[in-house]
C-alpha cells in the first residue's frame, strides 16, 4: 500500500509540473470548454495511467515522456471528435452508470450474416428495437486477411472496414443511426495479434527493425521451446504449437492461434501507442464499446501459461484511463474466457481498486447453465456460482447463453469436488451429452478442439440445437418441441434475471438450428464453429408474427423477458446477485438485491417434471406478497412451497 501511495504521489507531482504546458497545447487546438473538459479528465486519471505504465515500461523508457506521447494521441483524437460524440461524452460523464440500467439488452451478430453489410444492418434497426435491444455488438468488421481469417480475427488493417461490409463512412452512418434509436455500438478490436498481412508485419518482413520489435520473434528455436514447455494449445487439432517459422524474418514468430496470426509484443511501448491510436480513431466513428479480443494473452512470461499475467491487467488499466481522456462515453469489454478465479479481475478492483474494463463476459454462468440443463441438477452450479467474486462498483457482467465461439467446459476440480463429482468425468460427460452421444441426450452439437494430451474437448452448436429443438423437429415430436422451447427460454430467463447485461445471440430469437452449409466452403470446412454462425433466415423471422409457429413462441418469449427485465428496478447494476440453496436439487435459485429497490427472487425448475421448493429458500425470509413479474409460466404457492411447471422460471418481487 505504501508503494502504491508513493507512486500516485509521484504521478500527481509529474502532472502538476506539466499541466500548464498541456493547457497551452490543448488551447491551441480546442475551444475553451473542450480544453477545460480535456484537462479535467487528465486531472482525474493521469495517476492511473502513470502508475500502470511505470510498472510495465518503467525499466525500458521514461514514463513521463511516454505519457506525453500518449496524451498527444488523445488530444489529437479530441480535436477531431465530432460534435455529436462530444455531446455524448458530456452526457455520459454526468451519467457514468448509463450502461447499468435495467433496460440494457445486447444483440450479437456478424454484419454480413445478419443483413449482408453495414447498410443492411441499418435497415434492420426496427427489428432490433422490436426485441428491446439497446446494445448491438457487430462481430469482427475490420479488414481481415484474404483466405482463412479465424472468423475475422486475423485483422490486416485496423483502419479500414472489411470492403465486403462497406466503408468507414458506412460505419459512421450506422453508428449515428443506432444512436438515434438509443442503441450503443460495440465492435471488436483484436489486441493480442495481427494478420501476417498487416502493414506492421509486412514492414517487419521487409527488414525494418522497428516493426520486427512489434512482434515476438526468436532467432533460436530453443528460446521458443523454453516457452512451449508450459504453454497450452488453443487449437491443438488444426494449429498445434505456439510458434511458426517465418523465412522473411529469419525467426520463430509467436502465433498463439494460427500461423497467420502474429502475437504482438506488448513489452514494446510503441505497440501500446499504436493500439491506443487505433481505438481512438474507431471511437471517433461512433463506436461506444470495444470488445478487446484475447486480452488474457497480452503478456508473455517464461515458465507460465502466458495468460492472465499482472502486466496484462496493468495494460488494460492504462488503456481505460487514456481512452477516457479522449472519449469518456466509450466502454471497454474484456474478452477473457478464463478460469472463474481469474475472471472478475478483468473488471478491476483486484489491485488497490484500480479501474480496468467496464464489462466482462460471465463465462462461468453460461457453462453452469448448460451443465444444469444436461444434468437437471443445480448442485454444481450453485457451488460454482457461490464462489464467484462480486464485480467492483461501476462495472458489470455480460451474461449470455451462446456466442459465436465454442463452449469450453470450465468446471474446476474444486467446484466439482464440492458438488461430489469428478471434474474430468463431468467435463467428459458434458462433451458426450452435447455432442448427442450420451443416452437420452436431447442435444445436437459437435466436438471441437479435441486435445489428445489432456483428452479435453469443447462443443460447437447453436442454442436451439443444443437445447433440443433440432432433435424434436427431426422426430416430429410436439411434446419434445414444447420442452425444448421451454428449455431455451429457461436459459434466457436466467441470464436476463441474473443481473448484468444479457446478450442475445443472432438467430436464437427465432430458434435457428445448426447450419452445415459451411462444409461447402473450403475456407471454413475445417472449423465446425461455423455451424452456429448461420445466415439470418428472414423468412423464418417473418413467422414471428404467426401465432403457433416455433418462431412466434420463441420470439414472443424473449420479447416478454426484455419487457419484464426493463420493468424490474432490482436488475439495475447497483444490485448484487447470490445463488441460494433450495431444498430440491432440481431447482436453481438466486436472489438479486438492490440497496434501494429491494430483492428479486429467481427460481428455475431444471427438470422436465413439476418440481417444488421451500418458499423460505434455506432460511431467507419469504417475500411478503410475492408477485411473478415474468409470467411466462404459471407457478403456484401452496403449503409453504413454490410449485413450478417443468422447465420453468419465476421472478418474484414484493412490488
Amino acid at each position: 500500500m505504501a508503494a502504491f501511495t508513493d507512486a500516485r504521489r509521484r504521478a500527481r507531482r509529474a502532472w502538476k509540473q506539466s499541466r500548464s504546458r498541456w493547457e497551452t497545447k490543448a488551447a491551441a487546438v480546442l475551444d475553451p470548454m473542450s480544453t477545460t473538459r480535456f484537462l479535467a479528465r487528465v486531472d482525474r486519471v493521469y495517476a492511473d495511467a502513470w502508475c500502470a505504465l511505470s510498472r510495465v515500461y518503467g525499466s525500458r523508457t521514461d514514463v513521463v515522456t511516454l505519457i506525453d506521447d500518449l496524451l498527444d494521441v488523445a488530444l489529437s483524437a479530441v480535436a477531431v471528435r465530432p460534435r455529436g460524440l462530444q455531446q455524448r461524452d458530456a452526457t455520459r460523464e454526468i451519467d457514468a452508470e448509463w450502461f447499468l440500467d435495467e433496460s440494457m439488452l445486447g444483440y450479437v451478430c456478424y454484419a454480413d450474416r445478419f443483413a449482408g453489410d453495414l447498410r443492411g444492418v441499418r435497415d434492420r434497426i426496427d427489428y432490433l428495437r422490436e426485441l428491446g435491444v439497446t446494445y448491438l455488438h457487430l462481430m469482427p468488421l475490420l479488414a481481415p486477411r484474404d483466405g482463412p481469417d479465424d472468423g475475422g480475427y486475423a485483422v490486416a488493417d485496423h483502419r479500414a472496414v472489411d470492403p465486403r461490409l462497406g466503408s468507414m463512412g458506412d460505419l459512421r452512418d450506422l453508428a449515428s443511426a443506432l444512436h438515434e434509436h438509443d442503441i450503443s455500438l460495440c465492435v471488436d478490436v483484436v489486441v493480442n495479434h495481427t494478420a501476417r498481412e498487416h502493414e506492421w508485419a509486412r514492414k517487419a518482413m521487409a527488414g525494418d527493425p522497428r516493426y520486427r520489435d512489434y512482434y515476438l520473434v526468436f532467432a533460436d528455436r530453443s528460446q521458443a521451446d523454453d516457452y512451449e514447455r508450459t504453454l497450452p494449445e488453443v487449437f491443438p487439432e488444426r494449429a498445434p504449437g505456439n510458434f511458426t517459422w517465418v523465412e522473411e524474418v529469419d525467426g520463430w514468430v509467436w502465433t498463439t492461434f494460427h500461423d497467420y496470426q502474429w502475437d504482438l509484443n506488448w513489452a514494446n511501448p510503441a505497440v501500446f501507442g499504436e493500439m491506443l491510436s487505433v481505438m481512438l480513431d474507431l471511437a471517433n466513428t461512433g463506436v461506444d464499446i470495444f470488445r478487446l479480443d484475447a486480452v488474457p494473452f497480452l503478456w508473455k512470461r517464461l515458465g507460465t501459461d502466458c495468460q492472465n499475467q499482472p502486466e496484462a491487467h496493468l495494460l488494460l488499466q492504462a488503456l481505460r484511463a487514456l481512452v477516457f481522456i479522449a472519449a469518456p462515453a466509450v466502454l471497454l469489454k474484456a474478452e477473457a474466457i478464463v478460469p472463474p478465479g481469474e475472471l472478475v479481475q478483468y473488471l478491476g478492483g483486484h489491485d488497490l481498486e484500480q479501474r480496468e474494463c467496464h464489462l466482462a463476459y460471465h463465462n462461468q454462468l453460461m457453462v453452469m447453465l448448460w451443465s444444469a440443463v444436461a444434468t437437471r441438477d443445480a448442485v454444481l452450479p450453485t457451488h460454482a456460482l457461490t464462489r464467484m467474486r462480486t464485480p467492483p462498483p461501476q462495472t458489470t457482467w455480460m451474461t449470455y447463453v451462446r456466442c459465436h465461439d465454442d463452449i469450453g467446459w470450465t468446471v474446476t476440480e474444486e467446484d466439482a469436488a464440492a458438488a461430489g463429482v469428478n471434474g474430468f468425468a463431468h467435463r467428459e460427460f458434458l462433451v458426450d451429452f452435447f455432442a448427442g452421444d450420451f443416452p437420452g441426450s436431447f442435444a445436437r452439437g459437435a466436438r471441437f478442439g479435441f486435445n489428445p494430451q489432456t483428452l479435453d474437448a469443447r462443443i460447437s452448436g447453436s442454442t436451439a440445437s443444443l437445447a433440443g429443438i433440432e432433435q424434436a423437429l427431426d422426430l416430429h415430436d410436439d411434446d419434445l418441441l414444447s420442452a425444448a422451447v421451454s428449455r431455451l427460454l429457461l436459459l434466457h430467463a436466467v441470464i436476463y434475471g441474473w443481473g448484468g447485461i444479457p446478450l442475445l445471440y443472432m438467430g436464437d430469437e427465432v430458434a435457428l438450428r445448426n447450419d452445415h452449409g459451411y462444409l461447402d466452403e473450403a475456407a471454413r470446412a475445417s472449423d465446425n464453429r461455423w455451424m452456429h454462425r448461420p445466415k439470418m433466415d428472414w423468412e423464418a423471422a417473418e413467422c414471428r408474427h404467426t401465432a403457433g409457429t416455433l418462431e412466434f413462441r420463441v420470439f414472443r418469449g424473449l420479447q416478454r423477458l426484455a419487457q419484464s427485465r426493463a420493468s424490474v428496478a432490482q436488475l439495475h447494476g447497483h444490485g448484487t446477485t447470490a445463488p441460494l440453496w433450495a431444498d430440491n436439487r432440481h431447482v436453481l435459485a438466486w436472489r438479486r438485491r438492490h440497496p434501494r429497490f429491494g430483492s428479486l427472487l429467481g427460481i428455475a425448475n431444471l427438470h422436465d417434471s413439476t418440481q417444488s421448493a421451500d418458499a423460505q429458500l434455506c432460511g431467507h425470509a419469504a417475500l411478503s406478497t410475492p408477485r411473478d413479474v415474468l409470467q411466462l409460466w404459471t407457478a403456484t404457492l401452496r403449503d409453504g412451497r413454490i410449485h413450478l411447471p417443468p422447465l420453468s422460471v419465476v421472478w418474484l418481487t414484493d412490488s
